[in-house]
């Protein structure tokens, strides 16, 4: 595997890591919760994920031949927070991550360098790649902020929890050196 084929492996992992994050943080939220806004300028949890799906339906819509801003975009209309039901909000959140995957898996790795538009900044789709992971893992660590904010004393740590690391790290040293994705041993 050459290195921008890894790269790009190890992006869509990533971005598989940030959505679940969210997906786990979102199992932890009453509805009333998915829509809290702490203040009139902060985002609901709900408000960032619409943002974040909006975002990637955008980017990743014809990416080869269109500019990633598309015309049809209403990013204004991301922060309003209208998507009552979260079954609707989730599936608009699964549209743009298809889509986004599909449009990940479809690149070639003798593609990886060619350029690609962002409100008409070229961009090699490999750098592309990695402004929209920085976008992803920037709001979702808002997200999560906000839920733990929200959750309290009820909050379920979605990585290592507070006052575990030594116990994690013992696990982690009792086994031989492997080659993974630090991801992939997370509970």
């Amino acid at each position: 595997m050459d290195s921008t084929t890894a790269s790009l492996d190890g992006s869509i992992k990533l971005f598989n890591y940030y959505k679940m994050l969210t997906e786990k943080t979102l199992k932890q939220l009453s509805d009333g919760e998915l829509h809290h806004a702490p203040s009139g300028e902060l985002n609901s949890v709900a408000v960032l994920m619409k943002h974040i799906s909006g975002n990637i339906t955008s980017r990743w819509t014809n990416f080869r031949t269109e500019d990633g801003e598309k015309p049809w975009r209403n990013r204004e209309n991301e922060f309003n927070d209208d998507i009552e039901s979260r079954k609707e909000l989730l599936e608009f959140w699964e549209k743009g991550w298809e889509l986004l995957f599909d449009s990940l898996n479809s690149i070639e790795s003798h593609e990886i360098n060619e350029i690609i538009y962002i409100r008409n900044e070229g961009h090699t789709i490999l750098e592309a790649v990695e402004r929209h992971l920085a976008h992803v893992a920037y709001h979702t660590g808002q997200i999560v902020m906000l839920a733990k904010w929200m959750r309290g004393k009820n909050w379920e740590s979605l990585t290592i929890p507070k006052g575990k690391t030594e116990e994690f790290n013992q696990e982690k040293f009792s086994h031989s050196k492997t080659r993974g994705f630090y991801k992939d041993r997370l509970k």
